[in-house]
């Protein structure tokens, strides 16, 4: 468990910088990320997985709660349903006694979540039905795909009538218990 410790503090290494990178708004590409994860442009599926990675390399999502591809010479809007990433796994390991949460994405990412990668569970107002995410990098968001977040639920505590789950000394809070 130690290497995925390891791996999960390392992510983001070698990525491009692209909280850095200011260029000139460009416009918008007709690009779309889904619920389900996939990448499309021009109303066709993008099945090249190396293709979407590398495209996942340089997306972020700035104050205006837009999402971008950058480079260092443009910026082109995209339209992201939900979130652009999937947590697909979810490992629990221990640093000092203390519980860690390493979520994995759909694309390699790995997030482990504390105060850097917080989780946050929207609970729909007419359904009560949950949608939990986590931050992967920067700004950019996984939706916690059901299994993952049933898992979590599985290894939550019960806090008075609340669910709550601790990660690298943080605690969240999951939802309510009837």
């Amino acid at each position: 468990m130690q290497s995925l410790l390891d791996a999960a503090a390392a992510a983001g290494e070698g990525l491009p910088p692209v909280e850095k990178w200011n260029p000139a708004h460009c416009g918008t590409m007709d690009m779309e990320i889904r619920r389900d994860g996939s990448w499309w442009h021009d109303g066709r599926r993008i099945t090249r997985d190396r293709l979407v990675r590398l495209f996942s390399t340089i997306l972020r999502k700035d104050d205006d709660g837009v999402h971008y591809l950058v480079t260092p010479v443009e910026k082109q809007a995209v339209r992201v349903e939900i979130a652009p990433f999937l947590a697909v796994r979810v490992d629990r390991a221990e640093r000092d006694g203390r519980p860690v949460l390493i979520f994995t994405t759909n694309l390699g990412d790995l997030a482990e979540a504390g105060p850097d990668h917080p989780i946050r569970v929207e609970i729909d107002k007419d359904t009560g039905e949950p949608t939990p995410f986590v931050i992967i990098r920067g700004r950019l968001e996984a939706l916690i795909t059901r299994p993952v977040f049933y898992e979590l639920v599985d290894m939550a505590q019960q806090d008075g009538n609340r669910l709550t789950i601790e990660s690298s000394g943080e605690t969240f809070e999951l939802g309510w218990v009837a």
